[in-house]
């Protein structure tokens, strides 16, 4: 486990991982290569502000940032609360503001590791016909995309996507070290049997993802967005994922499917038979 592991070899792993000479770092982080040298052979114990500093240069996730200062023997700099703890409440409205400005279409928050955390109204296209199995909590949403169960088989240029998000995932899992993350970019892999590879135009500003949602053939491209200023492990690991219509067919729908689901909740009851 990682918490039996010294500071230096945890430094040295992230400083391979991103490709980097003991050299290249002392340049990058103004350190002396002396010092990068001694603290990988646990030559001497590094203070949290050069962990810090390291940490910066080597674009060290916070969750990571705290296991190199433990191994350091040193106090974790960034808290870590779950997300529904009472002192987060601001900011999971914040992130429900966000959401809620983006329907009639649909928005995602996610966690570091694709699982859904919110979802609003307009994101139920992605929902429709699902395995229930794939609706177990906690959802995953990048599984929930490419699994045959899923809404894999609405994905009308599935390959395409495959092929955009799969090399997303792997780079993900290598910027992170999260194993997770890795295997599930290996569960995913086997549930195709594409051999040749997608080329996607440079030329596009985003992928384009081609959704059919009950007959109708949607257009869809996505963003994202993380907070910049996150000093709180959970918040720094949130991202949200807004969909846009591609075209103006796909916005014409998605504004009527907004318009029906408030004409149903704002129906009165219907009065009994007399």
């Amino acid at each position: 486990m990682d918490h039996d592991r010294r500071v230096g070899e945890l430094l040295r792993e992230w400083r391979t991982r991103r490709a980097l000479s003991q050299l290249a770092l002392s340049i990058r982080s103004g350190i002396s290569t002396r010092h990068v040298s001694f603290v990988e052979t646990g030559r001497t114990i590094p203070s949290p502000q050069m962990l810090e500093r390291f940490a910066e240069h080597l674009n060290i996730p916070l969750r990571e940032r705290n296991r190199l200062l433990i191994a350091a023997g040193h106090a974790p700099t960034y808290r870590q609360r779950p997300l529904d703890d009472p002192d987060l409440a601001q900011a999971r409205a914040a992130v429900r503001r966000v959401m809620d400005a983006q329907e009639p279409y649909p928005a995602l928050a996610l966690d570091r590791r694709w699982n859904l955390l919110f979802a609003n109204v307009a994101a139920e296209i992605f929902f429709q016909d699902v395995g229930a199995g794939l609706l177990e909590p906690p959802i995953n949403m990048m599984r929930l995309g490419l699994h045959p169960n899923g809404f894999a088989p609405r994905v009308r240029n599935l390959a395409q996507v495959r092929g955009f998000l799969l090399p997303r995932l792997a780079r993900q899992a290598a910027h992170t070290g999260d194993p997770e993350l890795a295997a599930l970019h290996e569960e995913l892999c086997g549930y195709t049997t594409d051999t040749d590879p997608v080329h996607l135009d440079a030329a596009d500003v985003a992928l384009t993802i081609q959704l059919r949602h009950k007959g109708t053939d949607l257009s869809l491209f996505s963003t994202i967005m993380t907070f910049g200023a996150a000093f709180d492990v959970t918040l720094d690991e949130i991202a949200v994922e807004s969909y846009f219509p591609a075209d103006a067919a796909t916005a014409d729908y998605l504004h009527t499917l907004a318009l029906d689901a408030t004409n149903r909740v704002a129906a009165p009851p219907t009065p009994p038979d007399r």
